[in-house]
């Protein structure tokens, strides 16, 4: 019933987005600890096995294996905020793909070699390549706490508190690499030949 009535809250929320776009609303929370109730394994080609366990999602090691979202999400004027550890492997470990006004792009945290993070893509440029781009050494199995702020003309993220990303998108083109993201959208966390696991996701509505 609590599992329920919590996922019922969120995507009223989420369906109120037009009347409350003005107003900054509280932290919701978007995953209960114990299944993936409102969530599914992403259809990449070569996944690993996704799992609930002690509180998390465990990621695990594939080509490329994630979750995404199963119901609707706002396109800007909101953040999302999650915890993330990456377990093994040396590459991404917590790639958050989301909406940003009609189109998508993602959050790279640890790629090419485990220390890239940055936005792919803007402009055509992946996270490696474009003035998002910066290099961040993770500890293994440390985690991290992970924000992003989306809003029409601005993304902003933070780790651990930090300001990280903050890139002025207007008139800029903000878009996925390749297809290869594709199963992550609307919104969905992936990881690439990295185990990883994830926790405390929630969102909200701000101004």
């Amino acid at each position: 019933m609590e599992i329920t009535r919590r996922f019922v809250l969120v995507s009223v929320l989420l369906q109120g987005i037009a009347a409350a776009q003005s107003t900054t609303t509280q932290w919701t929370s978007m995953f209960n600890g114990k299944s993936l109730h409102g969530w599914k394994e992403a259809s990449f080609g070569g996944h690993g096995l996704v799992v609930i366990k002690n509180g998390m999602i465990v990621i695990g090691k594939g080509r490329m294996t994630g979750v995404t979202w199963a119901g609707e999400f706002p396109k800007s004027g909101y953040e999302i905020r999650f915890e993330a550890a990456r377990f093994e492997g040396n590459d991404f470990f917590a790639g958050l793909t989301f909406p940003v006004n009609d189109t998508f792009c993602s959050w790279i945290n640890g790629g090419w070699g485990g220390t890239v993070v940055g936005i792919s893509n803007l402009d055509f440029d992946d996270a490696s390549e474009n003035d998002t781009s910066t290099v961040k050494e993770f500890v293994q199995g440390r985690w991290y706490k992970f924000r992003l702020s989306v809003k029409e003309n601005r993304i902003q993220a933070w780790i651990d508190d930090v300001v990280i990303i903050d890139a002025d998108i207007k008139g800029r083109r903000v878009g996925l690499r390749g297809n290869e993201m594709d199963p992550s959208t609307p919104l969905g966390f992936a990881t690439y030949s990295t185990v990883a696991g994830l926790r405390n996701i929630e969102f909200r509505l701000i101004q």
